[in-house]
């Protein structure tokens, strides 16, 4: 959970590379498929076939085996499923899923919230599963310290997917500060042996979601080696996507923090706290936030109208993010600041050995707050920032940085610009001083020595904007070539292997 504050928070914490992020696929069964269907017409006491169905998922989850499909017919089920079986890497995934186009929807209207870890689709100690194809909605309580989910994930669980499902107004309906928390899809590694591994989040859709201090989809604690792709997630009142740590979730330190993981290729948009009991007026939620992870790459996403696009940050004294990549993301018109590193204040963790690479950050701090485009708060440690385009809207602010606890970072080869066009107006912030005019700020500082301020002639810069750059662009292979800025641009074209590349988030050919 996280503590309230003026800029980047959320209460219930909103948390090198990752050399390899390896999410092992779900087994192939080898035999042939077990099919079980369930429908509204059905009957537990029938035998599960497509013409005599059960009448409840929970039903299924107490009986499916080892590579089996569990088709769901279209329809309303009132219930609180508790997966109580697991597949297998011999004989494959159990498989919950919408049959054919129909869409199944578990909805909780009535239902109680209990105050175990709970959620619609409750998994806790299983493993090789999918969850696909559910609309998941109406799941609320007004209780303080209940939490409502509609999926959550927890203990020695492991080789889950969640796919495709549609999850909307989960909420936590409470008007307190604190004790009041839902979320969308929570991945909690509880178990301070065993690890949750082998995730994968993709597809889904988390909108409407009434969260409190709490995040829309998170991986929290021991969760090691995870994928969260091709989601989108929009208009929640708290953190759109959060890999945490140190919160002790784990109740071992050395395993208490997500880590190994990809987020990738999702769409986060309207994600804002203002209003939220937690939070009151603060605009203080993140559209990508990891507090506490480690070796994590954060590539190709859409973030923008979110009170921050990503924020990388440890909100635990002693403790630090480390070894993220932040690379090829289009990160535009979000309320505070576009890409922020670092804790809030003094008795904050650090931010270090990170890595922000080839992004377009276009406009944010929309509000003109005074933060900028890219924010270096408290200790930020050897961090490298390469690549990027930078263009500020009319407050002229590109880079801000409030504290002196500033060492070893390393900025080069970005492009800056403004609204106004002239260099002599634009203002940087390091250490805590003000440089106006991109040349005094690089010779004072001794930042960006290979940097320039000029246009980065973006493709359309009104709505609804196109941030890929035009092929006149100065962007264009005047790149730095690092093997962490990564394979692929923003639309999945291949980066150029030659010395140079296409400074921002899309290669142009």
């Amino acid at each position: 959970m996280r503590d309230n504050h003026p800029l980047t928070l959320s209460w219930r914490n909103c948390r090198s590379l990752a050399l390899a992020v390896i999410v092992a696929t779900l087994p192939v069964r080898a035999f042939a498929a077990v099919n079980f269907y369930v429908a509204t017409t059905g009957n537990d006491a029938n035998p599960g076939t497509l013409q005599q169905p059960w009448r409840t998922i929970q039903k299924a989850a107490n009986t499916a085996v080892p590579g089996s499909v569990v088709y769901v017919r279209g329809g309303v089920y009132h219930e609180r499923v508790t997966i109580k079986v697991s597949g297998s890497a011999a004989q494959g995934a159990i498989t919950f899923r919408n049959y054919a186009a129909e869409n199944p929807v578990i909805d909780g209207t009535g239902l109680s919230v209990p105050a175990a870890p709970n959620g619609l689709f409750l998994i806790a100690d299983r493993s090789y599963l999918v969850i696909q194809g559910f609309e998941l909605r109406n799941y609320k309580t007004a209780t303080l310290t209940r939490v409502p989910a509609a999926i959550y994930v927890h203990g020695a669980a492991h080789h889950i997917r969640i796919r495709n499902n549609k999850i909307h107004h989960i909420a936590h309906t409470g008007k307190a500060a604190s004790d009041v928390d839902a979320h969308g899809i929570a991945v909690y590694g509880d178990n301070a042996v065993q690890s949750v591994n082998n995730l994968t989040v993709e597809g889904n859709e988390l909108y409407a979601l009434t969260l409190g201090s709490s995040e829309s989809l998170v991986v929290n604690g021991n969760v090691d080696g995870f994928k969260i792709i091709n989601n989108t997630v929009h208009d929640n009142n708290n953190i759109g996507i959060d890999a945490i740590g140190f919160e002790k979730v784990s109740s071992n330190p050395a395993t208490d923090q997500a880590r190994n993981g990809l987020i990738a290729r999702n769409l986060v948009y309207n994600i804002n706290s203002y209003g939220n009991p937690a939070y009151g007026t603060d605009r203080s939620a993140d559209g990508i936030y990891v507090d506490g992870g480690r070796s994590i790459v954060i590539e190709r996403n859409r973030v923008h109208h979110n009170n921050i696009g990503i924020e990388l940050a440890s909100e635990h004294q002693g403790r630090s993010t480390s070894r993220i990549i932040v690379r090829n993301n289009f990160v535009y018109l979000n309320d505070i600041v576009g890409i922020a590193l670092g804790g809030y204040d003094r008795r904050r963790g650090s931010t270090r050995l990170c890595s922000v690479l080839n992004n377009t950050l276009f406009r944010n701090d929309r509000l003109q707050w005074g933060n900028g485009e890219l924010m270096l708060q408290f200790d930020t440690r050897d961090n490298v920032i390469k690549n990027n385009i930078f263009q500020a809207n009319a407050q002229n602010l590109l880079i801000t940085n409030p504290f002196t606890e500033n060492t070893g970072n390393v900025l080069d080869y970005n492009i800056y610009f403004t609204s106004a066009g002239n260099a002599a107006s634009a203002e940087w912030q390091w250490k805590k001083l003000w440089y106006g005019g991109f040349e005094t700020y690089r010779t004072k500082t001794g930042n960006d020595l290979h940097s320039f301020f000029a246009d980065p002639l973006l493709a359309d810069t009104v709505t609804p904007f196109d941030l890929h750059i035009q092929p006149l662009s100065p962007a264009i292979d005047n790149g730095e070539w690092l093997n962490t800025a990564g394979a692929f641009d923003i639309d999945g074209q291949a980066r150029l292997q030659g010395p140079m590349i296409d400074i921002g988030a899309d290669e142009a050919n």
